[in-house]
């Protein structure tokens, strides 16, 4: 059997089945798949958004997620550089610290 896998945490699945549904089916599955925009370019508008919002659990999911659809960490590091001057200093670095953690590997990876 081929099970889709959601983005959300399977626990809460069977706490809040309707809104894993609609996050798996309605955004992920219609908006992120709509035209004109690609889903590069909506991981770039998305992890934006998060930064601008101070919202480091989901920046964590986004920015693994614009690696998968495109964006390089280069131009992650970039654009959220750029933030520094429209969301805040203190919410770039914040940003920045988050996906340095990610990039990074641990000592002892590669």
């Amino acid at each position: 059997m081929n099970e889709k896998r959601s983005v959300l945490p399977g626990a809460l699945g069977t706490f809040a089945p309707k809104l894993v549904e609609l996050t798996d089916e309605v955004l992920f599955g219609d908006v992120w798949a709509r035209e004109p925009l690609g889903r590069r370019e909506r991981s770039l508008i998305t992890v934006a958004a998060l930064v601008a919002l101070n919202r480091p659990e989901q920046l964590r999911f986004h920015l693994g997620l614009a690696i998968r659809n495109g964006l390089t960490q280069e131009e992650l590091v970039e654009a959220l550089t750029h933030l520094a001057f429209y969301a805040g200093w203190p919410l770039a670095i914040n940003a920045l610290l988050t996906a340095q953690e990610l990039f990074t590997p641990a000592e002892g990876e590669a």
